[in-house]
C-alpha cells in the first residue's frame, strides 16, 4: 500500500483531496495531513511516505524547499503540486525539480485521480510488481498508441489522403472510425522554446490530458499527436454532437490559458480545420488548421481562429513583391546592412497593410527571403555560416514565434547577423595577402627585397598591391620597409654595442649616408644621438 502525506495551510483544501478519492481502490493511505512545511518535513521523515500532495506555498518551508529537503530523506518520493494563480516561479521551479504533476486550484476529482493512478502504475513498474496480465496490458497500450499516432507521419502530414476509407484506418492503424463528421484541431504553444527539457515534456503531458477530458467523450474516436510544439487532434463524431465540440472547444481554450499562470510565457492558439463529412476530405481539414493557427500572426495569439482553404495567391505577381525582390538582392550583393533592413521593412509593412494578406502569407514570405539571402550569398561566393542547415534552423524557430513584428525582427537579426560573418570573413580574406606581406618584410628586412617580389610572394601583381597595401596599412610599401628597419636600428642602437656601420648593414642599408639621413627623418635624431639619449 502507498503511503500518502497531505500539506497545505488551508485545512478545507487537506479535507477536500482526502474525502475526493477512494484511497483504498487505488492501494494507497493517507498518513498524515500537515499545515506548514516544518510539520510536514518531520511527517515525511517519521511516516516515508510515497507520495506528497503538497501546496507549492507554505507557512515554515514553502513547497520548494520542502521538496527540496524532503528530497535528501528519500529521493524517490513522488510529487504532486497544488497551485493557486499567480505562482508562476514557484510552480515552474517546481516543475524542474521533477514534480509528477501540478493541480491548479480549485482542485478537480478526475484530475487528482488521473495523477494518482498513473504514479500507481509506475510505482508497480518500477518495483516489478505489475501482473503478467497488467505487463501485457501496458505493452499493448504503448504499442496501441505508436500504431495509431503512426496515422499522423504516414498519411496526414504527408497529404495521402485522397482514397482513404474508413475501414482502412481502423484496419492498419486501430482506430474505431464511424461514418459521422470529421475534423483535424491544431493547438499550437508558443512562448515555450524549442528545447525537450522536463518543462516541456510536462507540459506536453499535461495538456493532451486536458484537451482528451475536454473533447473524447464527445467523439467516436480520436488521437492527438505532439510534435514541435504542436499538438495535433483528430477527431471522428455524429452529426448531433457538432455543437457540443464547438462548445468544448471554447471550455478547452480557457482551461488551456489557465496555464499560463504556471508557464509565464506561454501562449496557445487553436486552429480549428473544417468539418468534412468524408474521410478522404480529412485533408483539407488539416490544411485548414494549419492555415487557422498561422493565422494568429495577423490575428493574435489565444484565440481560437476558424481555419479556411486558400486556393490561390496572387502576392508573388504583385508590384510590392517585385519592388522588394530587386532592392533586396541589390542590397545583398553589396553586403549593405542598412539597406536589407530596410527592404526587410518595406515588405513587412507592405504585408501588413494589405488587408488580405493571411498568416500563411507572413511566414512564408520570411522563408522566401531566407531563400533569397541563401541563393545571392551563394551566387557571389560569400559563406554562409551554417549554410546547409540556415533555412532549416530558421524555419523552426520562426514556426514558434506568434508575432509578425517579432517574427521579421527574428528574421532581420538572423540576415544581419550572418551578413556580419560575411562581411568579417571578406575582411579577412582580403586583408590576408596584406598581413603575409607584412610578415614577409618583417622576416625579410635584413637585404634588398623590393616591391616586386613582395607583390609576387602574395600573388599580386605590383601596381595593385602598391595600392591595396597603402589603402589597407596607411603607408607605401618603401616607407612601411623604412619604418621595419629603423626601429630594429633603434634597438639594436639601445641595446648593443654595435658599430652604427655594423647596424646600417645588419637592417638592410648599404650606404650609411641613406641609412642616416632615413633615421633622422623618423627620429629627429643621429644614430648616435639616439644611443647617448636612449642607451
Amino acid at each position: 500500500m502507498l503511503k500518502v502525506i497531505i500539506a497545505d495551510d488551508e485545512d478545507k483544501i487537506c479535507q477536500l483531496i482526502f474525502k475526493l478519492i477512494d484511497w483504498d481502490s487505488l492501494d494507497m493511505k493517507v498518513e498524515a495531513i500537515a499545515h506548514n512545511g516544518i510539520d510536514a518535513l518531520e511527517l515525511a521523515k517519521l511516516n516515508n511516505p510515497d507520495i506528497i500532495i503538497t501546496d507549492i506555498r507554505m507557512p515554515g518551508y514553502d513547497g520548494l524547499d520542502f521538496i527540496s529537503r524532503t528530497r535528501e530523506i528519500n529521493p524517490d518520493i513522488q510529487f504532486v503540486i497544488i497551485s493557486g494563480y499567480q505562482q508562476f516561479e514557484y510552480a515552474h521551479k517546481a516543475i524542474k525539480y521533477g514534480v509528477i504533476d501540478y493541480l491548479l486550484k480549485p482542485i478537480k476529482k478526475n484530475e487528482l485521480l488521473a495523477t494518482l493512478t498513473k504514479i500507481k502504475n509506475q510505482y508497480l513498474e518500477r518495483v516489478d510488481l505489475l501482473t503478467k496480465e497488467e505487463q501485457s496490458e501496458l505493452s499493448i497500450r504503448n504499442n496501441i498508441y505508436k500504431l495509431r499516432t503512426g496515422l499522423f507521419n504516414s498519411v496526414l502530414f504527408n497529404n495521402r489522403t485522397k482514397n482513404i476509407t474508413i475501414d482502412f484506418i481502423n484496419s492498419n492503424y486501430g482506430y474505431r472510425f464511424k461514418e459521422g463528421l470529421f475534423q483535424i484541431i491544431i493547438v499550437k504553444l508558443d512562448g515555450v522554446g524549442r528545447s525537450y527539457s522536463t518543462t516541456i515534456t510536462f507540459l506536453e503531458e499535461k495538456l493532451l490530458k486536458i484537451i482528451h477530458n475536454n473533447l473524447k467523450e464527445y467523439c467516436y474516436d480520436m488521437e492527438n499527436y505532439f510534435e514541435n510544439n504542436i499538438i495535433y487532434c483528430f477527431m471522428n463524431y455524429n452529426f448531433d454532437n457538432k455543437k457540443n465540440i464547438r462548445h468544448q472547444c471554447k471550455r478547452l481554450m480557457d482551461e488551456l490559458l489557465l496555464q499560463r499562470e504556471i508557464f509565464e510565457n506561454l501562449e496557445v492558439t487553436i486552429g480549428l480545420g473544417t468539418v468534412e463529412t468524408e474521410i478522404p476530405m480529412i485533408g483539407n481539414s488539416y490544411k485548414a488548421a494549419v492555415w487557422a493557427y498561422q493565422q494568429r500572426l495577423v490575428l493574435g495569439t489565444n484565440k481560437i481562429i476558424e481555419g479556411k482553404i486558400i486556393t490561390s495567391n496572387n502576392f508573388v505577381d504583385s508590384d510590392l513583391f517585385h519592388d522588394f525582390n530587386k532592392d533586396m538582392k541589390a542590397a545583398l550583393e553589396r553586403l549593405d546592412k542598412e539597406s536589407v533592413t530596410s527592404a526587410i521593412h518595406y515588405i513587412r509593412e507592405g504585408l501588413r497593410n494589405r488587408p488580405e494578406t493571411s498568416g500563411h502569407e507572413l511566414l512564408q514570405m520570411t522563408k522566401e527571403i531566407c531563400n533569397l539571402f541563401l541563393f545571392t550569398m551563394r551566387y557571389n561566393k560569400f559563406p554562409v555560416d551554417g549554410g546547409d542547415n540556415f533555412l532549416e534552423n530558421f524555419s523552426m524557430n520562426a514556426n514558434d514565434i506568434g508575432s509578425a513584428y517579432k517574427l521579421y525582427q527574428y528574421l532581420t537579426d538572423v540576415i544581419v547577423n550572418s551578413m556580419d560573418k560575411i562581411i568579417e570573413d571578406k575582411r579577412q580574406s582580403d586583408t590576408r595577402p596584406i598581413r603575409d606581406a607584412k610578415q614577409f618584410i618583417q622576416t625579410n628586412y635584413t637585404r634588398q627585397i623590393t616591391l616586386d617580389e613582395v607583390s609576387g610572394k602574395v600573388g599580386f601583381n605590383a601596381t595593385y598591391f602598391s595600392s591595396l597595401f597603402k589603402k589597407e596599412t596607411g603607408y607605401t610599401f618603401l616607407e612601411y620597409l623604412s619604418e621595419v628597419r629603423i626601429n630594429k636600428a633603434k634597438e639594436l642602437l639601445k641595446d648593443t654595442n654595435y658599430s652604427v656601420m655594423a647596424i646600417c648593414e645588419h637592417v638592410g642599408y648599404s650606404d650609411i649616408k641613406h641609412f642616416t639621413k632615413t633615421f633622422v627623418k623618423h627620429t629627429n635624431l643621429k644614430p648616435n644621438e639616439y644611443r647617448k639619449l636612449y642607451s
